[in-house]
């Protein structure tokens, strides 16, 4: 899984420094070399709940953008590639990953049947 990171976000809610042709191409170019398997997009930001469980028991509900990184999670992709290499050169190529952005890769757990 690329976990898309944006460094910024700018005024209209999109990752700062990256045009939607840049999506629009490197969404095009991992469909075409068939390792698309799923990915989103997340909504702008100040559309976040967050949701903590006290020891109580008692959920408290938080809405807005309170992340505690100076990162926020814009959305992901899961690719299916042979290895860790393929998967790190695949999430080189992500426009998320320039202007103070990072994708972070993490294989996806296989509990079995």
């Amino acid at each position: 899984m690329l976990l898309i990171n944006a460094g910024a976000v700018g005024d209209n809610g999109e990752a700062a420094g990256c045009e939607a042709g840049d999506w629009i191409a490197y969404d095009k170019e991992v469909r075409e070399a068939g390792i698309f398997v799923s990915g989103e997009s997340l909504a702008d930001l100040v559309t976040a709940t967050a949701v903590r469980v006290e020891d109580d028991g008692r959920p408290i509900v938080t809405d807005g953008p309170f992340a505690e990184t100076r990162e926020i999670l814009g959305g992901f992709y899961v690719i299916d590639v042979p290895n860790l290499d393929v998967a790190l050169d695949w999430a080189a190529r992500c426009p998320g990953a320039r202007h103070g952005g990072s994708v972070v890769v993490r294989p996806v757990a296989d509990f079995g049947d």
